[in-house]
């Protein structure tokens, strides 16, 4: 078994408590259904945020879904002039006999500006 980084992000609207904590799990589901993903093997997830985005960390949302074990932790996205707002990008570091080539990356709403080389979901 290997380490593989499995990247994604997607924008909310609103700095909001729910509308963050909702995104932030509609991302996460989408990056476990895409890459079949086992909870248990979920090493750590890091999180960053835009400086619009200040309501709640973004990691409340994985602990929510069950994420307990695995260590996660939040940052503040480096700010960049005329760059995206209002979005949380996720770092997934998960144990798995694929291919780092093999990872899908997943790019929602707004955040698919990011990585036009990628199709989001």
């Amino acid at each position: 078994m290997s380490i593989i980084s499995i990247r994604g992000a997607t924008t909310v609207s609103f700095n909001d408590k729910k509308e963050i904590l909702e995104g932030t799990k509609e991302l996460i589901e989408i990056i476990e259904k895409t890459n079949n993903i086992k909870r248990e093997n979920v090493i750590s997830i890091f999180f960053t945020c835009t400086e619009d985005l200040n309501k709640v960390y973004p990691a409340r949302a994985a602990r929510e879904l069950g994420y307990t074990s695995a260590g996660l932790m939040c940052f503040q996205e480096m700010n960049v002039e005329n760059s995206l707002n209002k979005c949380i990008r996720v770092n997934l570091l998960y144990k798995s006999n694929l291919k780092q080539k093999k990872a899908k990356h997943i790019y929602l709403k707004d955040a698919k500006k990011l990585r036009p080389d990628i199709r989001g979901e």
